[in-house]
């Protein structure tokens, strides 16, 4: 018996041999799609050239702006200090701080011989401004701050402390000064501030009691006398009396006491103190002062 093709046969034969890719891409017959393929990849390209260059002269010309705004913020006025910040007090482009003996005037008087920055202000030197400042006997150390818009610097001195003030009489003035690190100090620099607290010695400066001999051991010597005549008469010291080196006397409210010379036992005759300082107020005489020169003997020497 004879099968009988249909045209439906055929084409159900032909779906199941078909190539898909031939389905998705029918066959092609004047080019036309083709062409069209080639003119969108050539209108990409260009377009992408295009973007490439627009970037490349962006980036040229940004360039070209942060050159010329480096350039001119490097030589802005703000980064200059006035030429004449070393001639006048109270300048914004000179602040001096933390010197309480040293007076401004005094600085900038050797400031004048160090030149002003010519420079911009983040390339200024500060070594010759410190070499200068460090010349002042009372500045132990300097340091500087640069500062711009407005270009300006800060000065911040350390001084050296006092401890001791030389006097050639309770009613004179003191002449000079010493510190805790035993550097003496003239009187360019005097009087010091009222919140100082000094101890002060009276000496003539003479060839037997020269305090321009003194040396570190001889401060320390003075501060720890006037320390243990604190804490034994529980009284403030208001001077000590050097203008003999061999018969020193130490003033407190009370009374003026003498101690004689500075030698080994000068501190054992000290704590004798407590002993005999309130018998000073049973006296009804007036009390020239209390005599501890001697080794195992007080008195009391009246006016």
């Amino acid at each position: 018996m004879e099968k009988k093709i249909t045209d439906k046969s055929i084409d159900s034969e032909y779906d199941e041999v078909a190539d898909p890719e031939e389905l998705n891409h029918p066959p092609i017959d004047d080019g036309k799609h083709l062409v069209k393929k080639k003119r969108r990849e050539r209108l990409v390209r260009k377009g992408r050239i295009k973007q490439e260059r627009f970037r490349g002269f962006m980036r040229f010309f940004l360039s070209l702006f942060f050159i010329f705004a480096l350039a001119y913020a490097l030589k802005c006025p703000g980064w200059y200090m006035d030429k004449n910040a070393f001639n006048r007090v109270g300048s914004n482009s000179v602040e001096i701080i933390n010197n309480n003996i040293v007076p401004s005037n005094k600085i900038l008087a050797l400031l004048k011989h160090s030149n002003v920055p010519n420079v911009p202000i983040y390339m200024a030197r500060t070594d010759e401004i410190k070499k200068e400042l460090l010349k002042l006997a009372p500045v132990e150390n300097v340091y500087i701050r640069r500062y711009a818009f407005p270009a300006r610097i800060q000065i911040i001195l350390r001084e050296r402390i006092p401890a001791v003030t030389i006097s050639p009489d309770v009613k004179v003035a003191p002449v000079a000064f010493f510190t805790t690190d035993g550097k003496l100090i003239g009187r360019e620099f005097l009087p010091l501030k009222p919140g100082y607290k000094t101890i002060l010695v009276l000496s003539y400066g003479n060839k037997g009691d020269d305090y321009r001999k003194w040396d570190l051991n001889k401060i320390k010597q003075i501060e720890k006398i006037a320390l243990y005549v604190e804490t034994y008469s529980k009284e403030p010291v208001e001077y000590i009396d050097f203008r003999n080196p061999n018969d020193i006397y130490v003033k407190i409210k009370s009374v003026n006491i003498r101690i004689g010379r500075l030698d080994e036992n000068v501190y054992k005759r000290i704590e004798r103190i407590p002993s005999i300082l309130p018998q000073v107020k049973l006296v009804d005489s007036k009390v020239k002062y209390l005599d501890l020169s001697w080794e195992k003997v007080n008195y009391l020497k009246l006016q």
